[in-house]
């Protein structure tokens, strides 16, 4: 069988200490899972996760790479995440077994066009081009769970130019990573291959074109993000 048009390259992100990839099928985000940042966006309660979706290959791989600044905005934000690859699908999955469909871990940012999330928000409409549009999700390499375990703790920090912006723990998440796994898996089926962006702290804020984006997260890794 062909293709009426010409195919495309998969999405992958580097996996360490590896030549092969990590295919990216889809890229799940949750929305306000650390406390600090649910106030900062105007919510306090521990209310059932939610989700938002990106397109796989908005994905930029890389521990040190560029992305452009996007059209049609002039409040391009930063949040810096944890990011949780999905080895092995299911639905339902309990919390108890969670960590078993989960790779590895990686750094990523979910870069937002602010400006363009807040209009669609108050008139009640998708986020979609406020966060799913190109190169909105600079993702750094995976470290397999076999070399690092399942972080349940560790701190998060996010520089702009050397300046600390953002500064937390993973620990402070509202829903932990099986919590989330577990809900998310009760919505749709996961799948090998998934990303879940994990939610960022408190301290989001806007960049501009030269600024070089600094995330680390302890037994994790660094991610290097410059905008052009």
């Amino acid at each position: 069988m062909g293709y009426v048009i010409d195919g495309w390259e998969l999405p992958s992100v580097p996996v360490a200490d590896s030549a092969d990839r990590f295919p990216v099928r889809r890229i799940y985000c949750i929305g306000r899972n650390y406390a600090a940042h649910a106030l900062e966006m105007g919510s306090d309660l521990r209310e059932p996760p939610f989700f938002f979706l990106k397109p796989s290959d908005a994905v930029v791989p890389g521990d040190d790479t560029t992305i452009p600044y996007p059209p049609k905005t002039s409040d391009f934000h930063y949040e810096g995440e944890l990011v949780v690859a999905i080895g092995k699908g299911g639905k339902d999955i309990p919390e108890t077994s969670a960590n078993d469909h989960i790779f590895g871990y990686g750094l990523g940012l979910d870069m937002t066009r602010r400006d363009l999330q807040g209009a669609a928000r108050d008139k009640g409409r998708p986020w979609d081009m406020g966060k799913g549009f190109d190169k909105s999700a600079p993702c750094g390499t995976i470290v397999p769970a076999s070399k690092i375990g399942h972080p349940d703790k560790g701190t998060i920090w996010l520089k702009v130019n050397g300046k600390e912006r953002q500064t937390g723990d993973i620990s402070d998440m509202i829903w932990n990573v099986p919590e989330s796994i577990a809900y998310l898996s009760g919505l749709v089926e996961l799948q090998s291959g998934d990303l879940i962006y994990t939610g960022t702290p408190e301290g989001v804020g806007a960049v501009v074109s030269g600024d070089v984006i600094e995330v680390h997260i302890d037994g994790v890794g660094d991610l290097k993000v410059t905008v052009e």
